[in-house]
């Protein structure tokens, strides 16, 4: 079963958001201490997080409820730990959560957890010792396993955060307090585009008034059209009717 709690910040509620904050770990690494602590330490502050809890079976695709729980993120947060790549599904939730950064202008959150980013980047680390490993199991279909690299290297260079030698709890503390900045700005984003949208309409709506009251009713010789008084009544803004 997947953990969710309700948010304050009003995703929820969103047409198109379901949850705050989406987490992509690997379960042996860091289930029962970072992870399972950042998850406790986000729904405190009234954060809505989906958090996959299964023992996931070795080879089983990854569901479309994970899938569609991505999508319907504001944000994701990716805790790279040491075997994170090793795992075929956390590849496949990571290559949906760069599609989602792409084309739906998803926030990414990377945490670097356990590992040495500059040997990730290097592609010399753990993440590209599994993915060779997945070229062997894989090599009928080599061409995913070249998706889940790009997807790695591009996540790996987005700015986030790295463990290194600080206390996990500072970390977290961290991270809440920018997942926290993120989900504000955003709810202030789209309420002062709520009320521009007003604004429009209520600018529209006067323009209408003034375009009626502006044009005569049409007198028509024989052989006239409707064509030329539309043309003037669209331009002032009568298309809004």
């Amino acid at each position: 079963m997947s953990i969710q709690r309700v948010s304050s910040y009003g995703s929820s509620s969103s047409s198109d958001w379901k949850y705050d904050v989406f987490i992509s770990f690997r379960g042996e690494d860091t289930r029962k201490n970072f992870t399972g602590h950042l998850y406790t330490a986000l729904t405190r502050e009234g954060i809505n997080v989906f958090l996959d809890d299964k023992e996931l079976e070795i080879g089983k695709p990854i569901s479309s409820e994970l899938l569609d729980a991505i999508k319907k993120s504001r944000i994701s947060i990716v805790v790279l730990s040491r075997n994170y790549a090793s795992s075929s599904w956390c590849l496949g939730e990571l290559v949906k959560i760069v599609e989602c950064k792409n084309s739906l202008g998803q926030m990414v959150i990377p945490i670097i957890y356990d590992v040495d980013l500059s040997m990730e980047r290097e592609q010399k680390g753990n993440f590209e010792e599994a993915l060779t490993k997945h070229e062997e199991t894989f090599r009928e279909d080599i061409e995913k396993v070249e998706t889940w690299r790009n997807a790695l290297i591009e996540v790996i260079n987005h700015p986030g955060w790295e463990l290194k030698n600080r206390y996990e709890a500072d970390l977290i503390k961290d991270v809440v307090k920018q997942v926290k900045r993120k989900l504000s700005v955003s709810a202030s984003r789209l309420t002062n585009l709520r009320k521009v949208m007003v604004g429009v309409s209520s600018c529209l709506e006067q323009l209408r008034i003034q375009a009626a009251e502006m044009i005569p009713a049409p007198r028509f010789q024989r052989g006239q059209t409707l064509i030329a008084p539309l043309v003037f009544f669209f331009s002032l803004g009568g298309w809004y009717l």
